[in-house]
């Protein structure tokens, strides 16, 4: 089996991370936060451990799980607009729908209104595509790093430069960069960004991850038990249990943990692998009769492509159940980022890598395709 669903979620993790979670399952298994014990309190200093390598990893200050990304993502966006309606938001036609459901359940309810940045650039979205969508209510910009359809990026550090002198506050989705790109939140004037360990860093699923300036307050959107003020009817007012209302997945976090060492002992060699897959396929794939929707220069390891005269479900289901090569095909949760490529009527194959991949599996992808087109009489 051959698997290039990596965007979705990495299939293979690496020993240090399984051994993580195995450590986390065997002598961590106490609820951190809950109770007095010696058990319990060492399960929480350990969990402030991982807070801490994940600061030190992009430069940032408050460091709060949760459930996943969307869920993260929701928190940004709600507990940010909570506060400060009414306000204007700019978010961009590459945003998934963990973006998008949000901005128009608080537009729906009067909260705020919203404006989506068009990319004019091929391959990037620029500071000019926000630019002209500012308005003086305008409190919050939000940017997907990494599109997850065909790989699109943003040029990060001048969009976070020039939102940082109009004192407007940035959120990154960095749910496919994570992993594959080196954040340093502070220079880049980001004010919130938000990880999906269980892609870039190799993680099980079942967490997520929002880290955000410590002075810039949310609502909280998941009300319960903290360990903390527990006779009290309100909300602990200090961050992070005002935000992770239950029981953390300790064996995630320990999971990310490791996978945040995997990345940064192997860094650059998961950079060169991803750039190096990616130019491989579109290489070979730009000779054939396909239709490309990743530019040359997006080398992420996210590729998107579609076979004339086929559905993207059609020739994914073709290579999963006659070639066991696993792709990801439709929409990707990304209805905007379809519009503007041209593909509501048939989705699109993505192709998108790990450190695990190889070339000869490339390679086969490749000589299939090749397959699919002779027999088809399309070459």
């Amino acid at each position: 089996m051959i698997y290039f669903d990596n965007s979705a979620s990495t299939l293979l993790k690496p020993k240090n991370v399984q051994r993580a979670v195995l450590n986390a399952l065997t002598n961590f298994s106490a609820n951190p936060g809950r109770s007095g014990h010696k058990e319990a309190i060492k399960t929480a200093m350990e969990i402030e451990n991982i807070r801490e390598k994940i600061r030190h990893h992009v430069n940032g200050e408050d460091v709060i799980f949760t459930g996943g990304c969307t869920h993260a993502l929701n928190l940004a966006i709600l507990g940010f607009c909570n506060l400060h309606a009414p306000c204007h938001v700019i978010a961009t036609e590459n945003e998934h729908n963990s973006v998008l459901r949000p901005l128009q359940f608080l537009c729906d309810q009067g909260k705020i209104t919203y404006s989506i940045a068009t990319q004019t650039n091929k391959g990037s979205l620029q500071w000019k595509d926000i630019q002209p969508l500012l308005k003086e209510d305008t409190k919050l910009v939000i940017c997907n790093h990494i599109s997850n359809v065909n790989g699109d990026t943003i040029d990060l550090t001048n969009i976070g430069f020039n939102l940082k002198q109009k004192n407007i506050k940035f959120l990154v989705d960095g749910a496919q960069s994570g992993g594959h790109f080196k954040f340093d939140m502070k220079a880049q004037g980001i004010n919130m960004l938000v990880f999906s360990p269980h892609k870039g860093f190799y993680s099980p699923q079942g967490v997520g991850c929002l880290i955000k300036d410590y002075d810039l307050d949310l609502s909280p959107i998941l009300f319960g038990g903290t360990g903390t003020n527990s006779l009290e009817l309100y909300q602990p007012k200090s961050s992070p249990e005002k935000f992770e209302s239950g029981t953390i997945c300790t064996p995630a976090i320990f999971g990310f943990g490791a996978g945040i060492d995997f990345v940064e002992e192997n860094f650059l060699a998961i950079k060169e692998k991803m750039e190096d897959l990616t130019t491989y396929l579109h290489y070979e794939l730009s000779k054939l009769p396909v239709e490309i929707y990743t530019t040359t220069e997006n080398t992420s390891g996210v590729f998107a492509f579609n076979i004339p005269n086929f559905t993207s479900d059609e020739i994914a289901n073709l290579l999963n159940e006659k070639y066991d090569i696993c792709v990801r095909s439709g929409y990707h949760c990304a209805p905007l980022k379809h519009k503007a490529l041209g593909t509501l009527d048939k989705g699109i194959v993505r192709v998108s890598f790990s450190v695990a991949n190889t070339f000869q599996e490339v390679e086969k992808l490749i000589n299939v395709v090749k397959h699919i087109l002779k027999t088809n009489k399309i070459i």
